[in-house]
């Protein structure tokens, strides 16, 4: 049954919209992908400004330390590089959390970047995809064309042996119409050649006669 229903829902998709739709998706997902890319790379650009900012502050703290010293200072020496211990177990953090962001970051980059050529790829291949569809569709009318013409060969055919039926009929009836009339009288017609009792120039003669009265 699953198999049936597969087998119809392919013959019922229009493979143009089809394509079309896939695009409009993975687009749809790019845009969120693009979307989502870019939080993780200011992450990353915000744990690494961090990260900066505390590594400046303990390279701060480590020079006035030493001016401190070479002031005589020792307890206001004491201080900077209390406070520069307390920066640097922050910068350990700071450089863990940005580690895991640049990875992110690059993770993000990467499937963007895939999804990005996927998505070319495939706008390549929907322009091959719908010339073959055009194709295709140019065949089946030829098809339809062919099979009219075969049609049309095949009631030629069945004129022709319709006019070569009707050919016989006329044929059969103008014989049967000869063999009705039955045989010839030949006599008839020759006693009535001699059996004319009109004479032309008696009739003439008669006519002359009555004008010259």
């Amino acid at each position: 049954m699953a198999s049936n229903i597969n087998a119809l829902l392919d013959k019922a998709e229009d493979p143009e919209k089809m394509i079309d739709q896939c695009l409009r998706n993975l687009n749809s997902d790019l845009g969120k992908v693009k979307s989502e890319t870019a939080s993780v790379m200011a992450e990353e650009q915000r744990t690494k400004r961090e990260l900066d900012e505390c590594t400046a502050e303990i390279n701060k703290m480590q020079t006035y330390a030493m001016k401190a010293v070479q002031s005589g200072n020792d307890d206001d020496a004491k201080k900077f590089l209390e406070r520069k211990a307390t920066l640097t177990a922050k910068q350990s953090s700071l450089t863990q959390s940005y580690q895991l962001a640049s990875q992110n970051a690059a993770n993000m980059r990467q499937m963007h970047d895939k999804l990005v050529g996927d998505i070319n790829q495939l706008e390549s291949r929907k322009d091959m995809i719908k010339s073959k569809i055009a194709v295709a569709k140019t065949q089946e009318r030829i098809n339809s064309i062919g099979s009219s013409v075969n049609s049309a060969n095949n009631s030629i055919s069945a004129f022709d042996r319709m006019e070569e039926k009707a050919d016989k009929m006329l044929d059969k009836a103008n014989a049967m119409a000869e063999l009705n009339k039955g045989p010839v009288d030949d006599m008839a017609d020759l006693t009535a050649k001699y059996s004319d009792t009109s004479n032309i120039d008696d009739e003439l003669a008669a006519l002359k006669a009555s004008l010259n009265q």
